[in-house]
C-alpha cells in the first residue's frame, strides 16, 4: 500500500490496477470481497478485473458523462454497452457465466511466458 501513497490515483493506468488487484486479492485470502473502483471504461475492463479475482467493479465516470449528455437514456445506453461488451468478451473467451471467468483468461506483462504443448 506504500506504493499507492506515492502515485496519485488519476495517473494510474489500468495495467497497474491489474497488479494491485492481484496483490489485494492475495492479501484478502477470500475473507472479504474485493472491488475495483476506477479505470473501468469498457466491458473488457470488467472481464479483466473479474479474471484477476475482483468480486465486482464500480463504474463512475462513464455513467456521469452519459447522464450529463443524455440523462437517463444516456445512462441506460452506456450500461447496455458495457453489458454487451462484457458478454461478447465472455463469449469469445468461452465463458458462459461469470463463474467461469478465471485468471487463466488473462495474461499480464509480469506473467511467465506460456509454452504451448
Amino acid at each position: 500500500m506504500y506504493l499507492m501513497k506515492k502515485i496519485p490515483k488519476y495517473t494510474l493506468p489500468l495495467d497497474f490496477y491489474d497488479f494491485l488487484i492481484l496483490q489485494v486479492v492475495k492479501a484478502a485470502q477470500g475473507k472479504v470481497p474485493v472491488f475495483l473502483d476506477g479505470g473501468v471504461r469498457r466491458g473488457t475492463d470488467v472481464f479483466k478485473a473479474l479474471a484477476l479475482g475482483a468480486s465486482g467493479v464500480f463504474i463512475g465516470r462513464p455513467v456521469v458523462f452519459a447522464l450529463a449528455v443524455d440523462g437517463e437514456a444516456g445512462v441506460r445506453k452506456v450500461l447496455q454497452m458495457l453489458h454487451d461488451e462484457l458478454e461478447l468478451t465472455m463469449a469469445l473467451s468461452g465463458c458462459r457465466s461469470l463463474k467461469e471467468i478465471t485468471r487463466n483468461h488473462v495474461v499480464a506483462d509480469w506473467d511467465h511466458p506460456r509454452v504451448l504443448p
